[in-house]
């Protein structure tokens, strides 16, 4: 018996997590099936960079929402590991390293890693706003190098190369993109799975603690500026990883990469995506690529609308689209969703209405400012607009406080039924409560 009770108090088994199993398998399928969905050339080239920008974003995710270290300058260790990984694999393709093409973004990850260990002992001695401020130093002392060191940064041409190295193996060289994306979606899986384990590991907890409350983790015994050393080290080693993955696809890489654009991109996005949930920077990736490869496509004012969005998720969503997303899961768990969806589609459409009104105006400056060269007429979605007739601003400006009205009153009416909603889940939480 004795034996049996001391086995007991060791061994301690769990039922598997279902919902975590349906999760993962429903991501390494989506991974699997995307390019089989869009076949064409750029939609596989567009899946590619989706792959890479999860990582990235995911990484750096583990300073700004794990650990609360706001950085400015994370291209460096994503930027730095794509030239090394350019430079392996060409020194690869002369026959001097015998390093697999599948190999590569390893290189570029620990070249990430060497540098952020090497730079980040310096960063990580301060937080908060210092921390933030020599993040951005570094970053622009970087890129100042890459226009001093052309020997390794290549100048303003960057560095080019060549993914397909030697005989391929069993027929896949990754000189087709479809073969280059399944590299990606292999590593974009692993990392993810490693990323989201850190965090259930002593130190991803004690990250979090050191976001939450540092004076009471050096109370307690701990240095909060070697769990950010060691958190730091680890984000720069899977940027690095993106970073040589980005090398193997573009096949080139130029100081744009250790830029602070890029270093803002990275901050932005996740912040869109929600920075509080692991999920989130996967969503801010997606939108990264969509707004970076399509949106800057589609219109000359694209930053323009990026920064009003990026203000009103501020100011009424600061969670991200996570944090919406799981704050309609609670409402949805509860059996209140369908109470809602009819305001939703007001809300939806007062506000597409209000954003086409605002979208011809911007449109209609750009091209006044930029294109009047070409005529005053200006293509619009199908439609043609006169930007120097005053009906069409006037049609613009009405349909944009048409959008706007009719917005407000949408949002009034579903604030006063998201409140009756939240109070019903808390009387609800309460009895359930109460009755065990």
């Amino acid at each position: 018996m004795s034996a049996t009770r001391d086995r007991d108090r060791y061994y301690h088994f769990r039922p598997y997590n279902v919902g975590r199993w349906i999760v993962w398998g429903g991501f390494a399928v989506v991974l699997a099936v995307a390019p089989l969905v869009w076949t064409s050339g750029f939609a596989q080239t567009m899946l590619s960079q989706v792959g890479i920008g999860i990582i990235v974003c995911l990484a750096y995710n583990m300073l700004l929402g794990q650990g609360g270290m706001l950085s400015f300058g994370h291209a460096v260790y994503s930027g730095l590991g794509s030239f090394l990984a350019i430079h392996t694999l060409n020194l690869a393709s002369a026959g001097t390293w015998p390093v697999p093409v599948s190999l590569i973004p390893l290189v570029g990850g620990l070249g990430g890693l060497f540098f952020a260990a090497l730079l980040g002992y310096v960063t990580t001695k301060k937080s908060g706003t210092t921390f933030a401020m020599i993040t951005l130093g570094i970053g622009e002392l970087v890129w100042s190098m890459s226009l001093m060191i052309p020997e390794f940064f290549g100048g303003e041409g960057g560095v080019s190369g060549n993914r397909v190295v030697g005989k391929g193996v069993l027929g896949i060289s990754f000189g087709p993109q479809i073969q280059l994306y399944y590299l990606i979606a292999a590593y974009c899986f692993v990392c993810t799975a490693a990323m989201f384990a850190l965090t259930r590991t002593p130190l991803g907890r004690m990250l979090n603690a050191v976001r939450d409350n540092p004076e009471r983790v050096e109370f307690i015994g701990y240095s909060t500026q070697s769990v950010r050393y060691l958190a730091f080290m680890l984000s720069g080693f899977f940027a690095g990883i993106a970073g040589g993955l980005g090398a193997l696809n573009f096949e080139i890489v130029t100081a744009e990469v250790v830029g602070a654009a890029r270093s803002g991109a990275y901050l932005l996005f996740v912040f869109l995506g929600g920075a509080t949930f692991f999920f989130g920077p996967i969503i801010g990736a997606v939108l990264m690529v969509i707004a970076l490869v399509l949106l800057s496509e589609l219109t000359k004012a694209w930053l323009l609308y990026l920064g009003l969005v990026f203000l009103v998720m501020v100011m009424y969503a600061p969670g991200g689209l996570a944090s919406l997303i799981m704050m309609n899961l609670r409402v949805a768990a509860f059996g209140k969703l369908r109470r809602l969806w009819t305001a939703y589609l007001a809300l939806g459409g007062a506000g597409l209405v209000a954003l086409a009104g605002a979208a011809v105006m911007i449109e209609m400056v750009y091209h006044l400012q930029l294109s009047a060269a070409l005529g005053p007429s200006m293509p619009f979605f199908g439609a043609t607009l006169d930007t120097r007739s005053p009906d069409a601003w006037f049609g613009a400006v009405f349909v944009m406080l048409a959008g706007v009205g009719a917005f407000e009153l949408a949002r009034r009416v579903f604030a006063r039924d998201w409140g009756l909603v939240q109070e019903e889940i808390e009387k609800e939480v309460k009895r359930r409560e109460a009755a065990i």
